[in-house]
């Protein structure tokens, strides 16, 4: 093995070298292959990414069911088109075979965008309750209103759909959404992010609306703290 090159093969850290804390190393876990590094963002940068996501979706939360609707079908026709790609990555970085990528990443989240298409905008819309036979002359309204920045630490073993999964409700809701991804699925969360804000950019979306973040216990930490 070459000592050297952490585009070999396999990649060994040299006897006695400290793991570095600054960056994520991402590897195949079925053939160890090196695949590259991310960035591990301190408190500070997280703070910025929430802050940047925060001036986005005062913006967004402005936006059309129309408009939100148009994401999630931009985004549906890339995944039906691409959803061999999605599962080689997914496979890839997390070791799944691609039947279980298929089965676990395609469908599920296709299922989500089929609903949120269908549901959404009725579960969202303001709902007219009653005020009881005493105040017959009055009326009550519910009304839902974004929350703002949407925060999620997601878990290795789906990388798509863990990362869809929180992002799609949120955005569709008027929210931004930060998403901590884990450093075992690095590679693939960050390939995803791209889908994701060519969608946006496709419907007119604020810049800096979903933002993937990488990092260890720390930077989920000042993701949990800083929403």
């Amino acid at each position: 093995v070459n000592q050297n090159k952490e585009d070999s093969f396999i990649y060994v850290p040299r006897k006695g070298k400290a793991a570095q804390t600054d960056m994520v190393r991402c590897y195949e876990p079925a053939t160890m292959k090196y695949l590259g590094y991310f960035p591990a963002l301190t408190p500070d940068e997280v703070q910025e990414h929430v802050a940047q996501a925060r001036k986005a979706q005062e913006i967004w939360a402005k936006s059309s069911f129309k408009q939100r609707r148009q994401f999630l079908r931009i985004l549906l026709k890339y995944i039906l088109e691409h959803q061999d790609l999605i599962c080689e990555i997914s496979s890839r970085d997390t070791g799944k075979t691609m039947v279980d990528a298929s089965l676990g990443e395609i469908m599920t989240t296709c299922e989500k965008i089929h609903w949120l298409l269908d549901e959404g905008e009725k579960w969202l819309k303001p709902e007219y309750r009653s005020c009881g036979r005493s105040m017959l002359h009055k009326t009550a309204k519910v009304e839902f209103y974004p929350l703002g920045v949407i925060g999620a630490i997601v878990s290795w073993n789906y990388p798509f759909h863990n990362v869809f999964n929180p992002m799609l409700a949120a955005v569709f809701s008027g929210n931004a959404a930060v998403i901590k991804v884990s450093e075992h699925a690095s590679w693939s969360g960050c390939f995803y992010s791209r889908i994701i804000q060519a969608a946006l950019l496709a419907v007119g979306a604020p810049d800096n609306l979903v933002h993937i973040v990488t990092g260890f216990a720390e930077t989920g930490q000042a993701l949990v703290s800083s929403v």
